[in-house]
């Protein structure tokens, strides 16, 4: 039991995703059941088949960054009560990556900070992303869009959130396509009915099919009248909350006419 717990605390202090699963009902109550995102686990909770089963469920669990109790069978059986199982998700921070060193930014890196993500700050121009402009944001990256989405793109998940608020098409069009090619759970693009009409446009010609289309959130927010960068960090957060949590909400991207009425 005590190497269960030196894992679990070497993974939280490493911010390294683990769910830790415990009996809390039942046969073998205070077993205990370590699992990390590949299915490697450590411990058990008595038998092989109800560890099979358990662990599947704590994956699924960990990557939606979930804890609650499942019910069991004492061999893992479904839609049974024999065994309650807690599993507690200590996932890293999700991460939101924010493409243009503009104004909009700051304002949407300090609200992202805020709700608890690992804000990543990237733009081109070595000029504009600067640590000095961007304090708040954890990584201030000079580079291509398409270049750090290589780089870390297989690490972006359902929780996870990339804002393009850059207004060029050599900048949006690389960093939305190579966004379409992660797991990340958002994806928004800032701009007017125009840009988004143009941008479109760009993206059909690039590749981008209709599927990819539909996962973009353009343009960017919720349709609650927001006209400073402050509000308007607050329409993006607020349509990325409705998206993790499956509610809906008026979005730009879902209504007609002008933004700012």
């Amino acid at each position: 039991m005590g190497a269960v717990y030196d894992h679990l605390r070497a993974a939280v202090q490493a911010e390294d995703p683990v769910a830790l699963a415990t009996i809390i009902e039942g046969p073998g109550t205070g077993a205990k059941l370590l699992v990390r995102p590949s299915g490697e686990a450590e411990g058990s909770l008595g038998n092989g088949d109800l560890d099979r089963v358990v662990a599947r469920d704590a994956i699924g669990e960990l990557a939606a960054g979930r804890s609650g109790i499942r019910h069991y069978g004492a061999h893992g059986e479904a839609r049974e009560g024999v065994v309650s199982v807690f599993i507690e998700s200590f996932a890293a921070p999700p991460k939101m990556v924010i493409f243009g060193a503009v104004d909009f930014t700051a304002a949407l890196a300090r609200v992202g900070k805020l709700l608890g993500y690992r804000v990543t700050v990237c733009d081109a121009r070595e000029v504009f992303a600067t640590a000095a402009r961007f304090p708040m944001a954890d990584d201030v990256v000079v580079d291509w869009p398409d270049r750090l989405l290589a780089a870390i793109g297989a690490g972006l998940g359902p929780r996870d959130a990339v804002c393009i608020l850059t207004h060029d098409a050599k900048f949006d069009v690389p960093a939305v396509t190579a966004a379409l090619t992660t797991d990340v759970g958002y994806i928004g693009v800032m701009g007017s009915r125009r840009t988004h009409d143009d941008r479109t446009a760009r993206l059909v010609e690039a590749g981008v099919d209709q599927a990819g289309l539909d996962r973009l959130r353009s343009p960017i927010g919720l349709d609650i009248g927001a006209r400073t960068p402050e509000e308007t960090a607050v329409s993006i957060v607020a349509e990325i909350i409705g998206e993790r949590t499956g509610r809906i909400a008026q979005a730009l991207s879902e209504t007609e006419g002008p933004i700012h009425g």
